[in-house]
């Protein structure tokens, strides 16, 4: 009998390869190698027993421990461990549970037993000025839901009935069609996956088993949503359709108004501030809005318009903790008076004559300037 090959080799990795990665380096020769996708191929059914009995020493501690002390002798000479596919399935069929191979080949426990499941989530839409987001807030929000129904307990049967298992899926609630050499698992068309049929349904919930109600919760919303995040409130969605279910829960998807002063950008807030031109020339200390109230900044002298300065701090926090919050960016527009008082234009007038500027004499009336216009 030839010697069975190295159960690292067999899998392709090195023998210092965690969990995971063992895990994912079977998924993938299982996948490769199944029966369902190599139809008449011995060898792929060779090689797929072989990845398999290589899996079920390695991802377990204490066979792996012998099989790395004592090679293949410590884990029962390194004979077959499976006497057909089934038993595979059956050890393994969790790892794919789930995932693409479960959906492909319709197998495994995962497959064979019914699944309890979770009620269905519920989304109500919140709405919070910015400074509500910036702070956190306690928030009164209503939403529907479907609830079990009291008159039958949530079975969906009328009062002296009970469901029955569904003949065509057994009470697994999946079937599995062939479609060429793939074998596809798809909710069983008569019970629509849920097992059971109802032959005499409530009258007062239609035999669903859920009634809706409207319900009004006070949540904690934390400090730092941003517009287009969801809040997860957990248990508070529709029950499940299965006995002994648990709930879904409430997703609350915020909306952050526009404010008139603060444009956000992450954990920044963004400010244009106005400032004359003495101010930008000479520089000044002037007071800025924050969320947090009024703060000082110095403008040096010589500042241009666009430039942009920093108040560290004073931004939105990170809604996910850490303490620490983003800036506030002050951009500075030097803002150009419509008009002056004569002693303004005076002064502004000797400036542009120190400066050799050439600017325009006092404004004549525009029937004057229309006069010259058609006089020269």
């Amino acid at each position: 009998m030839a010697e069975p090959r190295c159960f690292y080799e067999v899998l392709g990795v090195d023998r210092s390869a965690d969990k995971a990665t063992i895990d994912k380096a079977y998924r993938k020769l299982a996948i490769r190698y199944h029966p369902d996708s190599n139809r008449n191929d011995e060898s792929a059914v060779a090689k797929f027993k072989e990845a398999s009995e290589a899996y079920e020493v390695l991802s377990d501690p204490e066979k792996r421990a012998r099989y790395d002390q004592f090679g293949h002798a410590g884990v029962n000479g390194g004979g077959p461990q499976f006497q057909d596919m089934e038993d595979i399935l059956d050890a393994f069929g969790d790892l794919f549970s789930g995932g693409a191979f479960g959906d492909l080949f319709g197998r495994g426990r995962g497959a064979r037993q019914g699944r309890v499941r979770p009620g269905a989530d519920v989304r109500c839409d919140v709405t919070l000025s910015l400074e509500e987001a910036a702070n956190g807030v306690s928030k009164d929000v209503s939403f529907s839901r479907r609830i079990q129904c009291e008159s039958c307990d949530g079975s969906g049967a009328a009062a002296g009935s009970k469901p029955e298992q569904c003949p065509t899926c057994r009470g697994q609630g999946q079937v599995i069609q062939s479609a060429g050499i793939l074998r596809v698992q798809t909710a069983c068309p008569r019970c629509r996956g849920t097992g059971r049929l109802i032959g005499s349904p409530c009258r007062d919930c239609g035999g669903q088993g859920l009634r809706t109600e409207r319900v009004q919760r006070n949540v904690d919303i934390p400090a730092g949503v941003d517009d287009g995040m969801r809040v997860r409130v957990p248990g508070e969605g529709e029950a499940s359709p299965d006995p002994g279910g648990s709930p879904g829960d409430c997703y609350l998807f915020i909306t952050v108004r526009p404010h008139s002063l603060f444009h956000r950008d992450g954990r920044d807030l963004l400010l244009q501030l106005p400032i004359s031109y003495s101010q930008a020339a000479l520089g000044a200390d002037i007071d800025v809005p924050t969320l947090s109230g009024p703060q000082p900044l110095r403008i040096p002298a010589g500042t241009h318009s666009g430039d942009v300065f920093s108040l560290r701090g004073h931004g939105m926090p990170d809604p996910r903790g850490g303490g620490r919050k983003g800036d506030l960016r002050v951009q500075v527009l030097i803002e150009v008076p419509a008009t002056l008082s004569p002693r303004q234009e005076e002064l502004l007038r000797e400036l542009a004559d120190l400066e050799h500027e050439d600017v325009l004499p006092k404004r004549k009336s525009f029937l004057e300037k229309i006069q010259a216009l058609f006089t020269e």
